[in-house]
């Protein structure tokens, strides 16, 4: 008792695979959708029964072709494009499971399925990772698609929709769009494919913006690109990867770094270059936190890059911060980086008054450079200090970015209430020696950012 499952391609005579066309030449007993025999009927074999069935009685089909098997019979279950894909081999597979009675030879037979002919139509749209969806929620739960629809959005796949659209399921293919739409770039290349490899076949190349779901309908396949799916004459085309070449050198590998950040941001009221300063924080740490931490007033980032890119004077609270700097900056730039920290007055002056050292080189760098840009970035001490002796000078700024515990978020707040000084805060215990030096190279670099 022989039972197979056929593919017989998505309706194309020169779609139906060789052999499809011989095990469909051996059927005795043919069942299938109505529709399809007449891309099939020349192929049999003069006496097969034909048993045509309407387009929602797959168990009906399923169960009499197991029923149908007898000893030297030979029954074929045909099925549109791949008979495993979206079609009748699992429900076949199932009622022959139920039937231990009857010792089935089962097979089956592969097939072109739509979303390839599709692809082979449109020149090269699946050179990457990529997945099929049914929108049809006859058998699965709307709530169960609409999951594998984020997923396959939020995935960057090329995606393939089965049964997108009919006169009575017409809201989903809009969900679907709305979803995308969230995840994707709205000029993300969409093709309509009616028909695929039929006479009446006919291509529409959109864009997720432009997709007008009620051109589709129960005989069309959707295909939506990737990020980096392109459209080139009438055809898609999504990269391989080989000729994006990874980055290599050092600037190549910054350069991604800060890209793949920027992909990840999700505040919308920083300027660009607190945004730039923010990047960099993040860069230094792989913490995404400081995006959210990060706090300025008085445009601080871009007015120092004027101060500092015209000789200006940078003070730091630890040579930690000093040294994270970067030097061809200072060089380029002819600014003096200054940290009294192990300057031979600062020991006597801390011993004297009772101070922290750090306290002590501040105090001294604040008589010396009362008009430098003052980094904090570890010592809480220090930046009471410079808040304690305000107004007495006139800053151009202050970076607080203190790191630890005791006194960092109250020193951190105190600077925060001075409004009349530009500053960049790292706000609560987060903060350090590398992030304090990230905010001064930011403010070198922000006019770097159109490159």
């Amino acid at each position: 008792m022989k039972l197979s499952v056929v593919g017989i391609g998505p309706g194309g005579q020169d779609y139906i695979l060789p052999f499809a066309q011989q095990v469909l030449a051996d059927a005795d007993i043919v069942i299938g959708y109505s529709y399809y025999f007449q891309f099939i009927q020349h192929l049999l074999k003069p006496g097969a029964v034909a048993v045509g069935k309407d387009l929602t009685e797959e168990e009906a089909r399923a169960e009499l072709a197991v029923n149908s098997c007898e000893p030297g019979k030979h029954v074929v279950v045909i099925s549109s494009g791949d008979a495993g894909i979206y079609a009748m081999a699992s429900l076949v597979y199932e009622y022959a499971s139920k039937r231990p009675d009857k010792e089935l030879d089962l097979q089956t037979v592969p097939g072109i399925s739509a979303f390839i002919a599709s692809a082979g139509k449109l020149g090269a749209p699946l050179g990457h990772d990529f997945c099929c969806i049914s929108l049809s929620d006859l058998m699965t739960p709307w709530t169960t698609i609409e999951k594998r629809i984020f997923a396959a959005a939020t995935g960057d796949f090329v995606t393939s929709l089965y049964n997108p659209r009919s006169k009575k399921r017409y809201w989903q293919l809009e969900r679907f769009k709305e979803i995308f739409l969230e995840h994707r770039d709205p000029e993300t290349p969409v093709a309509i494919i009616r028909q695929v490899t039929r006479p009446e076949e006919h291509i529409t190349i959109t864009t997720l913006q432009e997709f007008d779901t009620s051109l589709v309908d129960m005989f069309s396949l959707v295909m939506v690109g990737n990020s980096q799916t392109y459209q080139f004459k009438n055809f898609l085309v999504t990269p391989r990867g080989y000729l994006a070449r990874k980055p290599q050198t050092g600037e190549e590998i910054q350069n991604e770094s800060f890209r793949q950040i920027t992909e990840q941001l999700h505040r919308d009221d920083v300027s660009v270059a607190d945004q730039w300063a923010i990047i960099r924080c993040i860069h230094t740490t792989a913490d995404f936190e400081y995006e959210d931490l990060y706090i300025s007033n008085k445009d601080a980032i871009s007015r120092w890059h004027e101060y500092l890119v015209n000789g200006g004077t940078v003070v730091t609270d630890v040579t930690m911060v000093q040294s994270g700097i970067t030097k061809e900056f200072i060089s380029r730039y002819n600014v003096n980086v200054y940290c009294y920290l192990n300057d031979p007055e600062t020991i006597p002056l801390a011993e004297k008054e009772g101070l922290t050292r750090s306290q002590a080189g501040m105090r001294i760098a604040i008589a010396k450079h009362p008009e430098a840009l003052f980094v904090v970035g570890n010592a809480p001490t220090a930046l009471f200090e410079l808040c304690d002796q305000f107004p007495g000078f006139n800053p151009a700024g202050i970076i607080g970015a203190p790191v630890g515990f005791v006194n960092v978020v109250e020193s951190k707040l105190k600077l925060q209430a001075m409004k009349q000084v530009p500053y960049v805060i790292i706000k609560g215990r987060k903060g350090g020696s590398n992030v304090a030096a990230s905010i001064v190279n930011a403010a070198f670099t922000v006019n770097t950012l159109g490159s």
